[in-house]
């Protein structure tokens, strides 16, 4: 075995420095994978098909508050017609202040190159501040194609509170927990907006036939909801051109029928627009500034209009809401207040008994189409909550599905579908009468929208650096409207706004323990790593049997040894001929480019067969079951030696060049028929490296073969493939106090027992796999 004298400089000694010098970032092998990023740029005649598109994944959600709105205003009838009018003035105002200007003009700008919701939000600033609570992030990850960030001069405004936020760890925490709430509280939309629509547009059957009893449009609204969660594995890919037909029918009729009820029954209605009637309202005392929880309802659908941005450009989102979903929804809105002038008995049932009767069973048809619709983008955008949640390390490790082969963004999570049927079905079936469930679906909705707000503050700072006047105009006016809504829904808690807080709650409880078990099991890593200069010292065998095979060991770590291979090599007397560490890890970005995934770099001597492999993943990114994980890290491996190879081939002369826009040494080759056409492939496919082949004007121009150590790598392979995790268990110190057992020993240790493994979520071959055990105490 060789050894290494050590010899102390600096109280460190020459250990260390030779650690360091093995142990570099791998920043140039991540600079030659970079490609410069293009916004995509589309035609008029596009931007309004994928506005017409947007119409049945967007909007769905706010397009369907009509549906009972003013009966949760007025749960107990109208005591003053003029109430009306300044409850249709409140919708008014609310419509032009929240959806129009905060969110369509303002928000949706700051969407994560088309992603939006709180993580979207989390990961902007996670790459212009470090305030990511797991500190795995390299230089090297910058350079991402889709990893855009900005500096900021000394003395400005952006880098003080860059610094200030970045100055303690408290302030990353409150960050952290703050997106876990709106993040809970989306979750919750997920469980009462089918709830509340499907439910709402079922009740029409009973305002046509008023003998039918309340308890058979319950069951038939939990019947639709059984359907709707038992169809969510097919995904929405195969019936999703239907959605922007039926929710655009949606928005025209009920515009249509809004504008004939206000000519009909009271033109007078309009002059709600004047805003002097919200004072009068709110000089109606406690009774009127309670009813504003009803009143927000007709905001609700916002955040996920935010939430579901996804696959449609922000400029098709905004002529869809502007020419269509706003003045629709304005009329709709006006049409059912003239009608409750004229009608106040009905108020209860508004939107029903304003339909003409010629077109009552048709609008009832596709009122229900639109609350399935609704409901659906409400818990595809829940599934892609989770899956964000997940790949940030704040939620346990369930199953993910794929549902569709051409948009990404389409998923399926078994476990949260049935989790979110029991609690629709419980919510639906247990609460006395609707305006309870709308008292629940307000509390998640002014939550959500406060919790983006004030993200909104630091984004607005650090990544678009807008003026501190412009910031205070948006914060404060944005405020001004939610802590009014959030006033008025506190005191109706008790009525049903506790749902929401519960189930928020619970979720909120499940993603703070597994992140701070996820966090504790890095700083674990961290601290007990192992010294490349020590393995170094082994000499070639590692001081053991170096047996035929590849051994594939996975680290949270993208540089140093893991503690589980020396706990390994500790053990067992034999490791295999190539050894590579793999390091899978997740950036707060969407996606990372598959060109861009994988870093490779080689680990001491050639003759030692080790390499370090760091497979970087965005949180929209999945694990799909048709890709083989195990090949495209081997395929990585092979690309890397072959070039590493035929680099050795060449010194500095005239047959090499170094491109400085690049970073990538591009290279004249001739090349053998054996290997033309893997060359050519490798020129032609930017996954593989930045090498391009070109004739050679130099007769004495070199013969590359495949080298001997990819023959190697072949054999070993050929030889057996072992995949090394670390099968860790997280407990408490005995000194430790009672919440600390509770949450470490009971709660983290239950959700890492039903959690998936890394190697179910890797698609690792279960019979290669080799599990390492080891206890650590926090």
């Amino acid at each position: 075995m060789a050894s290494i004298s050590l010899e102390e400089d600096g109280g460190r000694g020459s250990m260390w420095d030779l650690d360091q010098k093995l142990d570099q970032p791998m920043d140039e092998e991540a600079g030659r994978l970079r490609n410069m990023y293009r916004e995509k740029k589309f035609s008029s005649l596009l931007l309004l098909r994928l506005s017409f598109q947007s119409l049945g994944v967007v909007f769905g959600d706010l397009g369907t508050s009509p549906l009972y709105v003013f009966y949760n205003t007025f749960p107990h009838g109208i005591s003053d017609p003029e109430d009306v009018i300044g409850a249709l003035s409140l919708i008014i105002y609310s419509l032009t202040l929240v959806p129009l200007l905060k969110y369509v003009f303002v928000v949706l700008r700051a969407n994560d190159n088309g992603q939006g919701g709180t993580f979207a939000l989390y990961s902007l600033l996670c790459r212009h501040a470090k305030i990511n609570t797991i500190p795995n992030q390299r230089k090297t990850d910058e350079e991402i194609t889709t990893y855009s960030r900005q500096t900021y001069e000394e003395n400005s405004l952006a880098s003080k509170v860059k610094s200030w936020l970045e100055a303690h760890t408290y302030k990353r925490n409150v960050i952290l927990i703050l997106v876990l709430i709106g993040t809970c509280m989306a979750i919750g939309d997920g469980i009462l907006t089918p709830a509340i629509s499907v439910l709402s547009a079922s009740g029409g059957i009973k305002v046509n036939h008023p003998e039918i009893n309340k308890d058979v449009v319950i069951v038939v609204a939990v019947i639709i909801l059984v359907g709707l969660f038992s169809v969510q594995h097919y995904g929405t890919d195969k019936v999703g051109w239907l959605f922007a037909p039926i929710v655009l029918l949606w928005f025209l009729l009920i515009g249509v029928i809004g504008a004939v009820n206000i000519w009909k029954y009271d033109s007078s209605i309009l002059k709600a627009f004047n805003p002097v009637y919200i004072v009068r309202y709110f000089k109606g005392g406690h009774r009127n500034w309670t009813s504003l929880g009803g009143i927000m309802l007709s905001i609700t659908g916002t955040e996920t209009l935010f939430a579901d941005l996804c696959h449609f450009p922000v400029l098709s989102v905004q002529i869809a809401f502007t020419l269509v979903v706003f003045p629709c929804l304005l009329l709709a809105y006006s049409g059912q207040a003239a009608y409750i002038m004229q009608h106040q008995d009905h108020v209860c049932n508004a939107f029903y008994r304003s339909i003409p009767d010629s077109i009552y069973w048709p609008m009832f048809i596709v009122a229900t189409a639109a609350a399935i619709i609704a409901s659906q983008a409400t818990i595809s955008a829940t599934f892609s909550i989770i899956k964000q949640a997940l790949a940030l390390g704040c939620f346990p490790r369930v199953k993910v599905v794929h549902t569709s082969k051409k948009f990404l963004g389409q998923i399926y999570i078994p476990d949260i579908n049935w989790i979110l049927l029991v609690l629709c079905i419980a919510v639906t079936a247990g609460f006395e009468n609707q305006s309870q469930i709308g008292n629940a679906y307000g509390t998640a909705v002014v939550l959500v929208m406060l919790v983006t707000t004030l993200l909104m503050i630091p984004v607005m700072l650090l990544v678009w650096r807008s003026h501190w006047i412009l910031i205070f105009l948006f914060t404060a006016l944005s405020l001004l409207v939610e802590l009014t809504y959030f006033s008025a829904v506190l005191f109706k808690v008790n009525q049903g706004g506790w749902v929401p807080l519960v189930v928020a709650a619970a979720f909120l409880l499940i993603m703070f323990v597994w992140h701070y078990g996820t966090v504790k099991r890095y700083e674990f890593e961290m601290h007990s790593k192992v010294s490349l200069a020590w393995i170094v010292g082994l000499g070639p065998s590692l001081g053991l049997v170096r047996v035929p095979g590849i051994g594939f060991v996975y680290t949270e770590l993208a540089s140093g040894v893991p503690h589980i291979f020396s706990h390994l090599i500790t053990n067992l007397p034999a490791i295999h001929s190539v050894v590579i560490f793999v390091c899978v890890k997740y950036l707060p970005v969407y996606t990372v480019p598959m060109e861009e995934r994988f870093i490779v770099k080689r680990i001491g001597p050639k003759n030692f067969h080790m390499f370090r492999c760091v497979a970087r993943y965005g949180y929209n990114d999945l694990h799909r079951r048709d890709d083989d994980f195990e090949k495209m890290l081997f395929d990585t491996i092979s690309t890397y030696v072959h070039l590493e190879t035929m680099m050795e081939g060449y010194t500095d002369s005239e047959d090499f060049t170094f491109d400085p826009q690049r970073n990538v040494k591009s290279v004249d080759l001739v090349a053998d028929n054996d290997v033309a056409d893997s060359i050519v492939e490798m020129a032609s496919n930017p996954s593989l490296d930045c090498i391009t082949s070109a004739p050679s004007p130099h007769p004495g121009a070199i013969s590359i073969r495949s080298s001997d150590e990819t023959d190697f790598l072949n054999r070993c392979k050929d030889a057996g493939v072992v995949h090394i995790l670390g099968n860790t268990m997280v407990m408490a110190r005995r000194d430790s106090d009672l919440v600390k057992k509770i949450v470490v020993d009971y709660i983290y240790a239950f959700l890492w027992r039903i959690c998936r493994e890394n190697s179910v979520m890797l698609n690792l071959p279960h019979e290669s796999l080799l599990n390492v055990g080891q206890i650590f105490y926090v």
